[in-house]
């Protein structure tokens, strides 16, 4: 077992378990092999395999009729939707998502930052361009997108940037890959109090992200995305100011703000 923080000692039977959950989940609809996992976890197919059996009768894995591909089970699904739910930070985003989503009828996003990405925690779809797939619980790297550059921001002035070592990755030919260029793009955020992408995460659409300061540094930020074709500077003007009052609002509604004693989660 290694040293973690605090001087605990990491249990090596719970850290693979948690770590064979990641790979599962981070494959999408992309169903696994044994083999695949043995290796890539660095683990003997015999323990993988038996790792693999106890979690599928306990839910968290999930194999085919033939038992030979496995993917992440619905009892993952199950801690997903408690953390969404007992989470009170979200819970009092919630109708001023709402709020934003039906004064600007474009798709909004709260998202969290997790290393060096940002996870949607909750999204209201506009009513002009419907997903098939909703991006709650959904990773996106914090530089491609404008809640990412919002919260690496706050983060930047002290050269704290979460980021992975080696060259960014670039979701689009319009992704800011360039170290020099991110770091002027989060000056910039800072000095107009928000960020913006234009095509950087997603062809075709663009960003505005506002970071959610109850935590210092912020953790959460919202968003809102719009198709590039019908913006203008007016509908700019208006994104703005609209999510500029929505963050003031999620900010004075947060527990940390209205000490409600809610645990200070790490």
């Amino acid at each position: 077992m290694s040293e973690r923080g605090g001087g605990v000692r990491e249990v090596k039977s719970a850290a693979r378990t948690v770590e064979l959950l990641e790979v599962l989940a981070s494959r999408g609809d992309r169903p696994a092999r044994l083999r695949e996992l043995a290796e890539e976890l660095g683990v003997p197919r015999s323990s993988m395999y038996a790792l693999l059996q106890t979690l599928i009768d306990r839910g968290w894995v999930r194999t085919d009729t033939t038992g030979s591909l496995y993917g992440i089970g619905i009892h993952a699904l199950l801690a997903g939707t408690s953390y969404l739910d007992t989470d009170p930070l979200v819970r009092a985003a919630r109708p001023y998502l709402d709020e934003a989503s039906e004064a600007l009828g474009e798709t909004v996003h709260l998202a969290r930052l997790d290393g060096p990405d940002v996870v949607y925690l909750a999204t209201r779809e506009s009513r002009a361009y419907l997903r098939t797939i909703s991006r709650v619980g959904r990773r996106l790297p914090a530089h491609a997108s404008a809640l990412g550059k919002a919260l690496l921001a706050e983060r930047a002035a002290d050269g704290t940037l979460p980021l992975p070592d080696g060259p960014l990755a670039a979701l689009t030919e319009n992704t800011l890959t360039d170290r020099a260029a991110l770091a002027a793009d989060l000056t910039r955020v800072r000095a107009l109090g928000y960020a913006t992408e234009r095509e950087e995460g997603v062809t075709g659409i663009a960003g505005f992200g506002f970071a959610l300061r109850y935590d210092s540094p912020a953790t959460d930020a919202i968003s809102a995305s719009v198709p590039v074709a019908r913006l203008t500077e007016e509908r700019e003007r208006r994104i703005v100011a609209v999510m500029t009052d929505v963050r003031t609002k999620i900010e004075a509604a947060a527990p940390h703000a209205q000490g409600a004693g809610a645990p200070e989660w790490r």
